[in-house]
């Protein structure tokens, strides 16, 4: 009976790990039922000794009942027996949930359809548990399926784990295996549960216990602490650890790295709320919107784009200066400055990432935010962008379509990081790129043809619901559906486009919204996009825009002045057939000095051009020494509980006093090794230190009035008023340090034994509780309840 409930608590335990993907706590409940039927199963089957095979298959049944109780009783009969309509309206409430997980983003809502996938998804769990431990009696390899059960919000959020959480994870996996022992030592007898008692020598309530006694349970307890403590010195590489603390978690100030949202999964949620939700205002000061871009997407693994993690140094902070220069541009390509001045919602939620034009040259903002080099996105790991407000000058390069036509190759580091693909891309796919853009002659002719193909000639149509982004829903939407929003048009366009060995990213973030004043645009979470990056050297990252756009597609986006561009023919002899309207009006075009001083470097507060200094990365060494000094600051925790204790002893006085100086006495003996014997009194101790330390008149007289007014006041009849001077204490501590070794004078100081010995009591109290606990059988306190 111990087993199946210690599995279930175990399964129950990892499940509330669970927590960080809903938005509430409703959920919780459904799942808790769907654990205590899988557990009330594995009692009964535990009972009446149900054969190995049998019990899986109940376990499973029960769960179906469960489900069709909860889910869809109205169709089932008697409310809880499965029938065809039940099991239809379940399949279809799966398949509803299914949905529901691909547009919502974490925490989502308790959605009938998620929280049904999430009962069942748990009490399958609980099936194997079960069957591992209590069937096949392996209850180590129980571990796997709440690993895996583990793994989904590991996986899925971005947030760190709560540690409180894996403590509680972790221990319920340590019931199991502890119940497991009980089960197989149950087997040779009845367990006798062995007290441990102070023996002959100890020393400030010091236990002496075997080297194998409970050694498993300190084991298991020393896994789950240095799990939890050993991230906090040791420096972290990734981006997001597992728990939202450490050196290199990016909690604190001066680090360089951000856990990162899903971009994508955020983009789907918005795009499919049911009422659309104000994100920012912002005003222009030529009046026309822009694009307004949070991420930057750069890393294709065949099913998805994901973000480089953005890097961000002290001298980064954007409030010290302009932004680094953008990637690319030079100074042969016009370019305009604008600014813009943004309003963010203050419901916007836990956004630490800033919304900006491409290129952004100077923002100022409030707080620690900082700029990737890279890519120029800006962030924080301390701010959130929600009720701020921000000025931001853009210089955006405005390049006519010759111009681009003419840009030469990109350099290797560009090309090395934006060109990679993987080699399961399908053939279908890379042959359709060399087929659309076949006439195309230059990179930015088949770029050109590849947003017409999208656009106008490809069929394809705008539409929410889709299949997802994998390979093979890639290859779908590409060769068959042709429908999709703008996660697919973006990420099809950035594929084909590196096929044909244009260097091309996925940036998401927002069109320019709906005009709501003369200069002022509104933007709603409606006007969420995704829109490829191709890069061109001379004018760096342009925009294209391969979504549909207008009443049938992204209702705000604009397809880009740059590629209304149409090449020249063979017959035209070098003409166009088109004029190749550049994007800026000659009014609006700056003067080539002017022009050249501009992207040399980014604007700085006074207009003109402020150099840019490349600085090298925190080395690892620095890293390395930030974590050895957080350990050595660990390791002298028991020194200061000691200096702690002391100083607070000295300050007691009255009675009082005499008593903790006795204690104070005791451990500065048991710190440099001369421990007081059990049966000592304290006028022979006093007499043992005296004689065999020789010490002075002044340490003898101290540790005699010590000792004599330790003895008065625990026997005499009427001790009257006692006191003891601290003085004496220290008297007698300075001629104890005087006589021992330097080596035992520093680990008295350092690492004082007495500190050390009052940790073991305390972790021997805690294992008493649980000895305590583990002795008490479902039996036995039964029979307690009813005497009472």
């Amino acid at each position: 009976m111990r087993l199946p409930i210690a599995s279930g608590v175990a399964t129950l335990a990892v499940a509330t790990t669970l927590y960080p993907l809903f938005d509430s706590t409703t959920w919780l409940w459904t799942v808790v039922g769907a654990i205590l039927t899988v557990t009330v199963l594995g009692v009964l089957a535990d009972r009446f000794n149900l054969p190995l095979w049998a019990m899986p298959l109940a376990s499973l049944l029960g769960l179906t009942l469960y489900m069709t109780a909860v889910f869809a009783r109205d169709e089932a009969w008697l409310w809880v027996i499965p029938n065809w309509d039940s099991v239809t309206a379940l399949a279809e409430l799966w398949n509803r949930g299914f949905g529901d997980i691909q547009r919502f983003a974490a925490p989502v809502p308790d959605q009938p359809g998620i929280v049904a996938l999430t009962a069942v998804g748990v009490g399958v769990i609980a099936v194997l548990v079960d069957l591992f431990a209590v069937r096949a009696r392996v209850a180590a390899l129980a571990g796997l399926p709440l690993l895996a059960l583990f793994t989904v919000p590991a996986a899925v959020i971005v947030e760190p784990i709560a540690w409180p959480s894996f403590i509680l994870a972790a221990f319920g996996y340590l019931v199991l295996l502890v119940a497991d022992g009980r089960e197989r030592v149950s087997r040779w007898g009845r367990a006798v549960l062995v007290r441990r008692r102070p023996g002959p020598g100890d020393v400030t309530g010091q236990r002496h216990q075997g080297p194998l006694r409970l050694s498993g349970k300190r084991i298991g307890f020393a896994a789950v602490a240095l799990a939890v403590l050993l991230p906090t010195v040791v420096p972290d590489l990734a981006p997001n650890p597992l728990f939202g603390f450490g050196v290199g978690s990016g909690l604190g100030r001066g680090n360089n790295t951000i856990s990162i949202p899903n971009p994508i999964a955020g983009l789907r949620g918005q795009l499919t709320l049911p009422e659309e939700a104000r994100v920012m205002t912002y005003s222009s000061a030529d009046g026309n919107p822009r694009y307004l871009r949070t991420w930057s997407l750069d890393v294709f693994d065949g099913e998805a784009f994901e973000m480089t993690p953005p890097t961000g140094r002290p001298q980064d902070r954007v409030d010290e200066g302009p932004l680094p220069p953008p990637p690319g541009m030079s100074g042969a390509v016009p370019a305009k400055s604008n600014q813009l001045r943004v309003q963010m919602s203050p419901e916007l939620g836990k956004l630490s990432f800033l919304p900006l034009p491409y290129p952004a040259a100077q923002i100022g903002i409030e707080g620690d935010w900082r700029a990737d080099r890279s890519t120029l996105v800006v962030f924080s790991h301390v701010e959130y962008a929600a009720g701020l407000s921000y000025n931001v000058v853009s210089n955006e390069p405005r390049p006519s379509g010759r111009t681009l036509d003419e840009a030469g190759p990109a350099p290797v580091d560009i090309a090395t990081r934006y060109l990679q693909l993987p080699d399961s891309l399908p053939e279908s796919i890379r042959d359709l790129a060399r087929r659309e853009t076949r006439t195309g002659k230059t990179p930015f002719q088949k770029a050109v043809q590849l947003q017409k193909w999208f656009t106008e000639r490809g069929g394809f149509t705008y539409q929410l619901r889709t299949e997802g982004h994998s390979a093979s829903a890639l290859e779908d939407f590409l060769l068959y559906s042709r429908a999709g929003y703008c996660e697919q048009f973006a990420v099809s366009m950035a594929v084909l486009a590196r096929i044909l060995d244009i260097p091309a990213r996925v940036a998401i973030g927002y069109t320019g919204g709906t005009r709501i004043g003369d200069s002022t645009w509104e933007v709603t979470t409606r006007d969420t996009h995704a829109w490829p990056e191709l890069y061109f050297e001379g004018a760096g990252w342009l925009a294209f825009e391969p979504t549909p756009t207008g009443a049938a597609g992204q209702g705000t986006g604009q397809v880009p002045e740059y590629t209304r561009f149409t090449p020249p023919s063979a017959a035209d002899s070098g003409t166009e057939t088109e004029t190749d309207t550049p994007a800026s009006t000659p009014e609006e075009e700056e003067t080539a000095a002017g022009t050249t001083q501009r992207n040399q470097g980014p604007l700085d507060r006074e207009g003109a051009a402020a150099p840019v200094t490349v600085e090298e990365e925190t080395p690892v060494l620095a890293w390395i020494a930030a974590g050895t000094g957080v350990l050595l600051l660990i390791l002298l925790i028991p020194a200061l509980i000691r200096v702690l204790t002391r100083t607070r002893r000295l300050r007691a006085v009255g009675s009082r006093a005499v008593v903790r100086l006795w204690a104070e006495l005791d451990d500065m003996l048991y710190d440099y090794g001369m421990s007081r014997g059990p049966s000592e009194s304290s006028r022979a101790m006093a007499r043992r230190l005296t004689e065999k330390f020789e010490f002075g008149q002044e340490a003898a007289g101290a540790v005699a009035r010590v000792a004599s007014a330790t003895e008065r006041l625990m026997y005499a009849r009427d001790p009257g008023t006692v006191t003891v001077s601290a003085e004496d204490v220290e008297t007698v501590r300075k001629a104890l340090a005087a006589s021992v070794t330097r080596g035992r004078r520093m680990r008295a100081t350092l690492l004082p034994p007495s500190t050390f010995a009052r940790f073991r009591v305390m972790s021997g109290r805690v294992l008493d509780g649980f000895d305590w606990l583990e002795s008490v059988g479902a039996r036995s306190l039964t029979r307690r309840l009813a005497r009472k």
